[in-house]
């Protein structure tokens, strides 16, 4: 697969063939971090499953890009021999928004996380953005003052972020006044609780639910043509079956944060430790739960950015009606 190499301002970017065109042409694509190729499953498995996630895209109608940092370039779209560079070369670090500068000057690799990607989505031009689960304020921040860099950049970047809620390791409640504080929307696809990752129920009511891919559509292009900034935040829960109970799950965070505590587990150290906590005492499910979890908020990615392609294509008004039977 060829790729193209495009100065965007003082950022050079290279994107796929396939993203250039489906760019181009106004085809829907769907944006996807790198982190989890780098950061979660070892090798091939981490490789198997960017290209599952990516096919799930597929699956929604869209075309994947997901997105890296190497040479001192940002890559719009990998290709199979960029996922397996990624996949098999360890010590890649983990590129935030805030890193993306020094990554770029220094010309070596970088995975990006959520916020990252969002800078470098609304740079090529691309509207939406699908992961698994968004970081969101720790429990304890009134003290730490730890709040996940993904928050403040939903404040900033213009693309619709697909997501199945934020982790239980958080403070749901307190993410959630964060992001009504700085007015980002928030709605549920066809649930009426903010969901919990790879827990169905977070006990909070989603601000709004909408039930219909082109509502959406026409709800994220509302929300930027009344001068909104930042992001959208659409939220999807998992699938009831590969779901893990939420009192389980919470128990075992209380317990899990009380030994961190005890041995000075601090910063971002601290969230792993609680991950791999939860991991144990569900006897590997939560991690069976996440990648459920990330094939589900792909293709759920895929058909929304179709339906938004579709109505930046007619420009339809903003109170067109719903076609009978559309989901």
């Amino acid at each position: 697969m060829t790729t193209h190499c495009r100065q965007l301002g003082d950022i050079p970017m290279v994107f796929s063939e396939e993203v250039s065109e489906a760019i181009r042409s106004g085809a829907p694509v769907v944006a996807l971090e790198s982190n989890v190729i780098t950061h979660g499953l070892p090798y091939p498995d981490n490789a198997i499953t960017a290209r599952k996630v990516e096919e799930a895209v597929r699956a929604g109608g869209a075309v994947p890009a997901t997105i890296g940092v190497e040479g001192g370039r940002i890559l719009i779209g990998m290709t199979d021999k960029d996922i397996e560079r990624f996949a098999s070369r360890p010590g890649i670090p983990k590129a935030s928004s805030r890193d993306l500068p020094v990554v770029l000057a220094q010309g070596g690799m970088g995975a990006t996380t959520v916020a990252s990607s969002l800078v470098a989505a609304e740079l090529a031009g691309i509207p939406f953005f699908a992961s698994a689960g968004i970081g969101g304020v720790h429990r304890g921040a009134e003290n730490s003052m730890d709040i996940s860099a993904d928050l403040i950049q939903f404040t900033r970047s213009k693309v619709a972020v697909v997501c199945a809620g934020a982790k239980s390791i958080l403070d749901l409640g307190l993410t959630m006044e964060f992001l009504e504080t700085h007015c980002v929307p928030v709605v549920t696809y066809q649930f009426d609780e903010f969901p919990a990752f790879y827990c169905r129920t977070s006990g909070i009511r989603s601000p709004q639910r909408l039930d219909h891919a082109a509502v959406i559509a026409r709800a994220v292009e509302s929300h930027w043509a009344l001068g909104g900034s930042g992001s959208f935040l659409v939220a999807a829960p998992i699938k009831e079956e590969d779901a893990v109970d939420s009192r389980e799950v919470d128990s075992a965070i209380v317990d899990a944060a009380d030994a961190a505590e005890r041995e000075g587990v601090r910063g971002n150290a601290l969230t792993k430790y609680l991950m791999r906590a939860v991991d144990k005492v569900t006897e590997g499910r939560s991690a069976r739960a996440n990648m459920s979890v990330l094939i589900s908020t792909a293709e759920l990615a895929g058909r929304l950015a179709v339906a938004h392609a579709q109505l930046t294509q007619q420009g339809s008004p903003a109170g067109a009606s719903t076609p009978a039977g559309e989901r």
